[in-house]
């Protein structure tokens, strides 16, 4: 177990006396530099030296300029960099004794013990074997008299954490590895961008993306695109695969639609193990339907381009976690990976990982594939499930009697189309009518419903926006007309996809139950808003593709003041009082400071961090970027924190400001958005479709009771349903967010990031867990 460390006043020289080096290795990854930079400038403020191993393993092999000392100012700008700032590079070297040998004395001669790795399976692997073979490499480099008996004694041990970085997200154990989201976006881009050509010629595309052991990138696109048909390795397709893949794209042609997708994993075979590629797949529809079809190799596009904000904040957010194992390590410790479950960082076995990532491989080649797909783990099935859902079951001709009503309330925010869409389409799939209302309560007082059909929702999932329409009233004032339409139109369910506001008027909703019984049926709260301020959530859908927007924003802001010099951006977010924005896109940014309504600051605090910038200033880093959310302090608005920044940096920097506004609120959903919104979506009407019959005497619908109404949230690792009115106690209503936030956690390793002197609390810090048991309790299916 890792130990636990005393809470304060330890951090900071948790890391004295000794040395890291850290090396990426294998195939690059967008975020990987994210973790480089966290993990020199944590190591730097434990008091630890940390080196850069250039070219991976083949630069510790080599040392000599390959293994230089990094400093604090070496790392900037690295942040929102692709690819791999220090170079990585495939090394046969390091696979021989020999130049383990050698590799060994470069790290010996300079003190180093400890060892961060940023790789793939076979990049961890090799680290696991140069630790395991440590002692009887240093045994033989004195013998040979490599080096002295006194520098053997020095580095007894090696410690080993690794970090994955690998688009394929083809590592078991970890939810995310470092660099699949960001090739999710370049994916999601080309899908849009092929979307609207295709459509104009009618036209079938065939779409080719990397996986070659791992379906993960294939299914996901997949999901965020509403594809027509997705091949992966781990589920191949039925024997008579091909004509039901015609079938399929014919009834999607007759629905109305004037064009197919097809996904494609590289690695995508069939039942018997033969090969499925996409040229196969492009004959077999130009053949048998006679359309016109083209296929697109997205290649290494998918490696290249910016990290997505959750990349950078995956890879800072690793980097101090190895830096944490790799200090509290002792010899006994196993060499272990540092990774994220659901948004808990967790460290995990790394030997354990490798096995069962390697089991997955030898099921599919033995063609067993259903135990492939458990071995990947419960998030890989349930979005295998849901795009199964999605995709190849149409509507029963046998009808449920039920009608579902689906809205939006509040502001809008990208990701509510898709779902819409996937509770449109999963509430047709359990034979419900489903009823569309538009401009939020508001339309439900108004009468504003109509039916909504399967192909009206088709190209939902990437719009902007809400195309139902969405207001911020709420219902109280209406009780009497929308009681009167929940019973003209004979609507036995509400599903409610919206922010703060969808959550406030459902509480309302269920005070008026006691008066109006209409009002007396199951609702579901999905919470979707830019703010991420729903309690009962982690995480809401919109606010990932606005963290985007901002970082984005950031980076050419940046830019801009790299080229002029001396110059702090003072940048102005949204989400009311909520500061998850500005502190998300502080860590995903690089800024030098964050102001949010949940941390107290007070003239002193905006001192501090003037001089800390003047102190900047004089290093080779010449900018400064801050970041303040719209409601953190009545009184030092933007305008003021600008005018005192100019007064007192006069002479020394120049200040700019700069308001995002609605920008924040708009654009296409990330693929992040995308999914989530569809998952959420299918849940809510499988619950709500469980409780409409719970609820259900003599043909009428009567649910007053508090589990009756729910929100959908994520929590931790898993999507829970939780009673709306047991979540009024942890809400703070009058700033409108909850009383406890999970990100708060986060704001320590903003400031150490930015050369702050604080003490990193690692009093709760992550316990090595095992993934072999945590891989048996698999949820059960959708």
């Amino acid at each position: 177990m890792a130990q636990k460390l005393p809470g304060h006043g330890h951090s900071e020289s948790l890391g004295a006396g000794k040395a890291i080096a850290v090396l990426t290795s294998g195939g690059d990854a967008q975020g990987m530099n994210a973790a480089v930079r966290a993990v020199v400038r944590v190591g730097i403020y434990t008091g630890a030296k940390v080196y850069f191993v250039h070219e991976g393993y083949q630069g510790l092999v080599d040392g000599g300029d390959n293994i230089k000392e990094a400093t604090w100012e070496s790392v900037s700008m690295m942040l929102q960099m692709g690819g791999t700032v220090i170079g990585s590079a495939r090394c046969q070297d390091f696979r021989t004794r020999e130049g383990r040998l050698k590799a060994a004395r470069n790290l010996v001669k300079r003190g180093i013990t400890n060892l961060c790795v940023i790789g793939g399976d076979g990049s961890l692997t090799g680290a696991d074997t140069f630790r395991a073979e440590w002692s009887s490499l240093l045994a033989e480099l004195v013998k040979v008299g490599g080096i002295t008996a006194e520098e053997a004694k020095k580095s007894s041990y090696l410690n080993i954490v690794g970090m994955v970085g690998s688009i394929d997200n083809d590592f078991c154990g970890t939810d995310m590895t470092i660099g699949t989201d960001s090739a999710l976006h370049r994916i999601m881009e080309i899908v849009d961008a092929i979307t609207t050509t295709a459509q104009s010629h009618q036209r079938t595309f065939v779409l080719e993306v990397m996986g070659r052991h791992c379906g993960y990138l294939a299914l996901i696109t997949a999901l965020a695109c509403g594809a027509d048909w997705v091949f992966i390795p781990e589920s191949p397709p039925e024997d008579d695969w091909e004509d039901h893949l015609c079938r399929r794209l014919t009834e999607t042609r007759l629905g109305g639609s004037r064009l197919n997708i097809i996904i494609v994993a590289e690695g995508a075979i069939d039942k018997h193990g033969k090969a499925i590629t996409s040229d196969d797949i492009k004959t077999l529809v130009v053949k048998r339907l006679g359309y016109d079809t083209r296929v697109t190799i997205l290649g290494h596009v998918q490696r290249g381009g910016t990290p997505s904000a959750f990349d950078r904040i995956l890879g800072s957010r690793m980097g101090v976690e190895a830096v944490m194992a790799l200090l509290e390590g002792t010899p006994d410790t196993p060499a272990c990976v540092v990774s994220l479950s659901g948004n808990q960082a967790v460290r995990l076995p790394l030997m354990e990982c490798v096995q069962v990532t390697k089991d997955v491989t030898t099921a599919m080649n033995e063609g067993r594939f259903d135990e492939a797909l458990k071995l990947r783990g419960r998030s890989f099935q349930n979005n295998w499930n849901v795009y199964k859902l999605l995709a190849h079951i149409r509507p029963p001709s046998t009808k449920s009697g039920y009608t579902l009503a689906v809205l939006n309330v509040g502001a809008p925010a990208a990701g509510m189309n898709a779902a819409v869409r996937s509770t449109v389409r999963i509430g047709l799939i359990h034979g419900h009518r489903m009823l569309a209302v538009h401009d939020g309560f508001e339309g439900l007082a108004y009468g504003k419903v109509e039916e909504i059909s399967w192909e009206r929702v088709g190209s939902w999932t990437g719009l902007g926006g809400s195309k139902l329409g969405t207001k911020r009233t709420l219902p109280k004032k209406y009780f009497e007309e929308i009681s009167a339409n929940i019973s003209n139109f004979g609507i036995h369910g509400l599903i409610i996809i919206g922010g703060f506001e969808a959550f406030m008027g459902s509480l309302e909703l269920i005070e008026g139950r006691a008066k109006f019984e209409e009002l007396c049926i199951p609702l579901c709260v999905i919470p979707a808003t830019v703010s991420n301020n729903v309690p009962g959530s982690d995480f809401s859908i919109g606010a990932d593709t606005a963290l985007n927007t901002i970082t984005t924003t950031c980076d050419r802001i940046k830019q801009s003041a790299a080229g002029t010099k001396r110059r702090v951006f003072i940048i102005e977010t949204m989400g009311g009082f909520c500061g998850y924005l500005a502190t998300m896109a502080g860590l995903a940014g690089g800024a030098d400071a964050a102001y949010i309504y949940e941390e107290h600051f007070s003239i002193r605090d905006l001192q501090v961090n003037v001089e800390h910038l003047t102190e900047k200033m004089k290093t080779t880093v010449k900018r400064g970027l801050v970041l303040r959310n719209e409601r953190c302090n009545e009184n030092y608005t933007t305008d003021f924190i600008y005018n005192l920044y100019s007064e007192e940096g006069k002479g020394v920097f120049d200040c700019r400001k700069n308001v995002l506004g609605h920008m924040q609120q708009g654009g296409t959903p990330t693929p992040f958005d995308r999914n989530f919104g569809t998952k959420m979506g299918a849940k809510a009407v499988a619950w709500i479709t469980g409780k409409i019959k719970e609820c259900s005497r003599h043909g009428r619908i009567f649910a007053n009771t508090a589990d009756s109404a729910c929100l959908l949230g994520m929590r931790k690792r898993s999507l829970v349903f939780q009673p709306i009115t047991e979540l009024k106690e942890q809400t703070d209503f009058e700033h409108r967010i909850p009383k406890e936030q999970w990100w708060l956690k986060l704001r320590p390793i903003l400031k150490i990031l930015a050369k702050y002197n604080i003490e990193l609390d690692t009093s709760e810090k992550a316990h090595l867990e095992h993934i072999t048991r945590k891989r048996i309790s698999l949820e059960s299916n959708i």
